[in-house]
């Protein structure tokens, strides 16, 4: 990573849907260099929001903004719900496809490294039609990670991993975000509380922004962590509940 993490401003900002706001009024800033998770329930347009950070959907009011002045574009690696593969080409040929397509050099080395460290070091010539979903969703998040951008927001990236392969993902990827701003979308309290230096809960509708205390200690933080198991609790109890403050 080259260029310093910016921190990002929501101000303002609404969306709508068929004229029904999906969010309005949104004013936050995810910190700069900082590990940020949104939860919230299925269809309360989670994705919308962070499409919108992203720059691929335009709000109906308020805008986007890094806080040092300096437009988003370029500076984001963005993991979507699907990983997205292109059929045709091999595991390090996907994972190295963005610098392919801006005719910029390719570090081969550097890609071959990242899919061992996902454990797919034996399949860097394989075909995505080979792959199972959770090697394919490794893939995925190794394209990302590829990207070096100071700005990474990933929605739901470990959903198709088993447990064990997700607390391993997890680990990884706050070892190598760390010092980006990062926002991460995920249905998973638990992983919600090993991963967040910031968690965020989207609810309502129009839907609107809170804040809940992320437990102490640096991350990942280990899941049997009693601060862990608490603040699981706690997430799942206002999700349960309506995500009422």
């Amino acid at each position: 990573m080259t260029q310093a993490p910016p921190a990002i401003r929501l101000e303002g900002l609404g969306l709508s849907h068929a004229g029904s706001p999906v969010f309005e009024g949104l004013d936050f800033t995810f910190p700069a260099g900082t590990f940020s998770v949104l939860l919230g329930p299925s269809g309360v347009g989670k994705t919308s929001l962070l499409r919108s950070v992203a720059l691929l959907d335009r709000p109906t009011a308020g805008h986007v903004a890094a806080d040092d002045g300096v437009s988003l574009a370029g500076r984001v690696a963005w993991m979507g719900q699907q990983d997205l593969l292109l059929p045709w080409a091999r595991v390090i040929d996907n994972v190295t496809m963005g610098a392919r397509l801006r005719g910029a050099p390719v570090e081969r080395d550097r890609a071959e490294a990242l899919l061992r460290r996902m454990g797919l070091g034996d399949r860097l010539a394989a075909l995505p039609s080979e792959l199972s979903g959770g090697m394919r969703q490794r893939v995925a998040l190794a394209r990302t990670l590829y990207e070096d951008r100071p700005v990474v927001l990933m929605d739901e990236p470990f959903s198709a991993l088993d447990s064990v392969t997700r607390a391993r993902m997890q680990d990884l990827a706050a070892d190598m975000l760390r010092g980006r701003t990062v926002v991460l979308i995920t249905h998973d309290p638990l992983e919600a509380c090993r991963l967040g230096q910031v968690i965020l809960l989207l609810a309502g509708s129009p839907a609107r922004l809170s804040s809940v205390p992320a437990p102490d200690g640096a991350t990942p933080r280990p899941a049997d962590d009693p601060g862990v198991l608490r603040g699981q609790g706690h997430l799942m109890r206002r999700l349960l509940d309506g995500v009422a403050a």
